[in-house]
C-alpha cells in the first residue's frame, strides 16, 4: 500500500534495544500507546500464537460469534474511543470481515485490522495450504482497496517502522488499516535498534491564514449564516472548537444524518438535521435560504444530501473537511480542518444574528399511552424520547430504524451511532457489543428491524456472556420494510421467516425477552427493561407492514423511480 505519510516529519521518542520486544509484543505495546484497551475477533490456527500473546497482555480480548460481527463491534468501539481493533485468521477470517472494514473506511472509523497468515517458511514452493485463495498475496491485495494503509510484517528490519506508520495512518486519517503477521514472525525479535516514529503534520500557515481571512470576511457580511456540522467534527474531536465558533458568533447549527449528535441536540443554537427534501421542510428552507453556509466536516453523500435534493449554492458555501477546503470556488491546500476552525475562531466573525429556528422536539412532550392501541413507530419514538438521557447511547440499524431514530433527541455528544452512509444491514447488535465494551457506564439502546436482526442478532450471545445490559428493540414487520416502500408491490423477496424473538434470551441463557403488540404492552416492557440493568433486554415489537417514518416516505418519493430502473424526470 502507498505511504500517506511520505511527506511527514519524523520525531524520535523511545529506544528499543536488541533484547527488546518481539514483533508481536511491539504491536501490542503500540496499540496500547494509542489508548486501545479492548480488541474483538475470532482465533484461528494462523493467528493463535499472537492470540496467546494478546491474552497474556493487558488488552482485553472479546471473542465474537462471526468475523463480520467482530468488525462491526470494533467499528462502534472506534467511534467512541478513537481507535478500535479486530484480529482474525487468514482469508476465511480476513475475507469474512471485508464488509465491516469497508464500512469503517466509508465512514472514517479508525479500525486496526490484524490478521495472521502462513509462516514464511511454509510458503516455499507455493504449496496448497488451507485457507489460501489463489496466492499468498490475495488477502493483502483485497485489503489494499479497503484500508488507508497496511503492511505485511515479514521483514524484521522494517517491522517496527511499518507498525508505527500504519497505526499513525489510522490515527491521522480516521480510516481502517491492515497489519498481516506471518505466524513465524510473531516471536521474532529484530536484532537492530529502533526509534519509535511519529509523524507530525503541519498546516501551511499562509494558506490557513488566507482561508480564515476569506471565510471571516464572508461571515461578517452574512445576514443569514448557518453551520452544517458533519461526522468529522466528532471523528477529529472538534466539538469544542465548533461550539466556540458557533457560540461566539451566534451562528445556528444544523447537522447531517451521519453527523447526528456531534453536538447535543438540546443546545439552543441547534435547529435539526439537514437532509435536503427528505428532512423537515422548515429546516431545509432555513439552511437553503442561508447566504453563507459553513459546512464543517461534512461528507456530501446521497443520504446526507437527501438523495441529492439538497439545494446548496457553491457560491455561498465554505466547505471544510479533513481532505479539502473550498471557499466559493477557491481551493486551499495543506490546511488541517482543526487548524482552520481555530483560525476562524481567532478572527472573531460577527455576522448578523439570525433568529434560531425553534424546535419543540428539543423538549419532547409526554404522550398519553392508549393501552389497547396497536403500536405505531412514531409514537414509540416519542415515548423513547421521554426516557433517553445523557447516559444513553442510541444505536440504529439501517432502514426505517435509522430514519425513525433521527427523531430521537440526543442529550450529549457521540451518543448516536449508525452506518448512515455505507448503510450495511446488521450493524446494530454487534455495534451494541462494541459500545458496551467501550463505555460500560452507559446504557445502550438498539433499534433494529427484523431483517437486519436476523443477519447478526446472535451476537447477543457475546453480550450476554460478558454481562452487558443493552436494550434491543426488534421492529417486526415480517420483512424488508424499506424495500417495500421503495419498490411497491407484493414482492416475495421482501418477506422473511418470522422468529419468536422474545424467546431468544431463553435460548441464549441470559437476559429477558418481551413481546409487545399494543402501546400498553410496550409501555410495560420498556419500563421494566429500562429499570433492569442486570442483563440484556429484548423487546419484540409487532408493527404493521405499512408502518413507516415520514423520512422514509419522502425518501421513497425521491428514490423510487431509480429503484424501479426508471429515468429521473
Amino acid at each position: 500500500m502507498s505511504d500517506p505519510f511520505a511527506s511527514g516529519t519524523e520525531t524520535q521518542n523511545t529506544l528499543t534495544p536488541q533484547s527488546g520486544p518481539s514483533i508481536g509484543q511491539y504491536l501490542i505495546k503500540r496499540l496500547q500507546d494509542y489508548g486501545l484497551e479492548d480488541l474483538f475477533g475470532i482465533p484461528g490456527d494462523y493467528v493463535l500464537t499472537f492470540y496467546g500473546m494478546l491474552e497474556q497482555s493487558p488488552i482485553n480480548v472479546v471473542g465474537c460469534t462471526r468475523e463480520d460481527c467482530a468488525g462491526f463491534a470494533a467499528d462502534a468501539y472506534a467511534r467512541i474511543r478513537g481507535l478500535g481493533a479486530v484480529c482474525v485468521t487468514y482469508c476465511v477470517g480476513g475475507l469474512s470481515v471485508c464488509n465491516s472494514i469497508a464500512g469503517a473506511y466509508a465512514e472514517k472509523s479508525p479500525v486496526v485490522m490484524i490478521t495472521g497468515s502462513p509462516g514464511l517458511s511454509e510458503r516455499v514452493n507455493n504449496p496448497l495450504l488451507h485457507h489460501k485463495v489463489r496466492d499468498f498475496r490475495t488477502q493483502i491485495e483485497v485489503f489494499e482497496k479497503l484500508c488507508v494503509a497496511g503492511a505485511e510484517l515479514s521483514d524484521p528490519f522494517t517491522a517496527f517502522r511499518e507498525i508505527d506508520r500504519v497505526l499513525e495512518s489510522a490515527f491521522r486519517f480516521k480510516r481502517p488499516v491492515y497489519l498481516d503477521i506471518p505466524r513465524d514472525m510473531v516471536n521474532v525479535v529484530p536484532q537492530s535498534f529502533h526509534t519509535t516514529q511519529a509523524m507530525e503534520f503541519q498546516t501551511d500557515p499562509q494558506a490557513v491564514a488566507e482561508a480564515a481571512d476569506e471565510a471571516a470576511a464572508l461571515l461578517n457580511r452574512a445576514e443569514r449564516p448557518i453551520i452544517v456540522a458533519g461526522v468529522e467534527i466528532h471523528r477529529f474531536g472538534l466539538q469544542d472548537a465548533l461550539l466556540q465558533l458557533a457560540e461566539t458568533s451566534r451562528i445556528p447549527i444544523a447537522a447531517t444524518m451521519l453527523g447526528k449528535s456531534v453536538i447535543r441536540e438540546t443546545h439552543p443554537l441547534f435547529i435539526g438535521l439537514y437532509e435536503g427534501s427528505m428532512g423537515r421542510d422548515d429546516v431545509t428552507k432555513y439552511v437553503e435560504e442561508s447566504d453563507c453556509t459553513l459546512l464543517l466536516g461534512t461528507f456530501m453523500t446521497d443520504l446526507n444530501l437527501g438523495i441529492y435534493t439538497a439545494n446548496l449554492d457553491p457560491a455561498k458555501c465554505i466547505y471544510a473537511t479533513s481532505e479539502q477546503l473550498r471557499i466559493h470556488h477557491h481551493h486551499y491546500h495543506g490546511v488541517i480542518l482543526g487548524d482552520f476552525i481555530a483560525e476562524l475562531v481567532n478572527r472573531d466573525p460577527t455576522p448578523c444574528e439570525r433568529p434560531v429556528l425553534s424546535r419543540s422536539s428539543k423538549n419532547p412532550q409526554p404522550i398519553e399511552v392508549a393501552p389497547d392501541r396497536p403500536i405505531h413507530t412514531h409514537r414509540m419514538i416519542a415515548r423513547l424520547n421521554e426516557l433517553i438521557d445523557e447516559d444513553t447511547i442510541v444505536i440504529a440499524d439501517i432502514g426505517d430504524s435509522l430514519f425513525l431514530s433521527t427523531e430521537l433527541v440526543t442529550h450529549v455528544r457521540a451518543d448516536f451511532i449508525s452506518p448512515a452512509y455505507y448503510t450495511s444491514m446488521g450493524f446494530s447488535v454487534p455495534a451494541a457489543l462494541g459500545a458496551s465494551v467501550a463505555r460500560p457506564d452507559k446504557r445502550v439502546l438498539v433499534i433494529c428491524g427484523d431483517g437486519a436482526f436476523q443477519m447478526t442478532g446472535m451476537e447477543m450471545s457475546t453480550i450476554i456472556r460478558h454481562g452487558y445490559a443493552p436494550i434491543v428493540i426488534v421492529l417486526d414487520n415480517r420483512g424488508y420494510g424499506t424495500e417495500r416502500i421503495l419498490h411497491p408491490g407484493e414482492w416475495e423477496y421482501n418477506e422473511i421467516h418470522p422468529w419468536s424473538y422474545s424467546k431468544l434470551p431463553e435460548v441464549l441463557r441470559g437476559g429477558r425477552g418481551y413481546e409487545a403488540r399494543t402501546e400498553g404492552e410496550f409501555e410495560e416492557a420498556i419500563v421494566e427493561a429500562w429499570n433492569d440493568e442486570t442483563g440484556l433486554s429484548l423487546i419484540h415489537v409487532h408493527i404493521d407492514k405499512s408502518d413507516c417514518s415520514r423520512t422514509l416516505t419522502r425518501l421513497a418519493e425521491k428514490l423510487g423511480r431509480r429503484v424501479a430502473g426508471e429515468p429521473d424526470l
